[in-house]
């Protein structure tokens, strides 16, 4: 079993940055492949990115291309989001997960821990 826990979420205004932490206890961190998702009122859960228990391989959708870096620091067992240029759309409650896997997992299904969630306001 793994537990996660987020942190750095807030509100902030469109173009500013925040950095999302999620910090992990339990079976061994370096087994697993984390990804970061979010979801916003009335809609689905949706991918954001993702990176292999190695940290050599990272995954990003489309929409945050070229703003978001997912990062991870295994010695401290803990997974980052970092999130610049920030858009009103991209408002959400971001959550950290799990996947017992070496490579990277797009997928809700192909992730096995979940954490609470932290939420990420952006205002025009």
């Amino acid at each position: 079993q793994v537990q996660l826990v987020e942190s750095g979420g807030g509100l902030v205004q469109a173009g500013d940055s925040l950095r999302l932490s999620c910090a992990a206890s339990g079976r061994t961190f370096s087994s697993y492949a984390m990804g970061w998702f979010r979801q916003a009122p009335g809609k689905e859960r949706e991918f954001v990115a993702a990176i292999s228990w190695s940290g050599g391989v990272t995954y990003y959708a489309d929409s945050v291309k070229g703003r978001f870096t997912i990062s991870r620091d295994n010695a401290k067992n803990t997974v980052y989001l970092q999130m610049n240029s920030l858009k009103p759309e991209d408002t959400a409650v971001y959550y950290c997960a799990a996947s017992y896997t070496q490579v990277v997992v797009t997928t809700i299904s192909g992730y096995d821990y979940w954490g609470q969630g932290t939420q990420v306001t952006v205002s025009s």
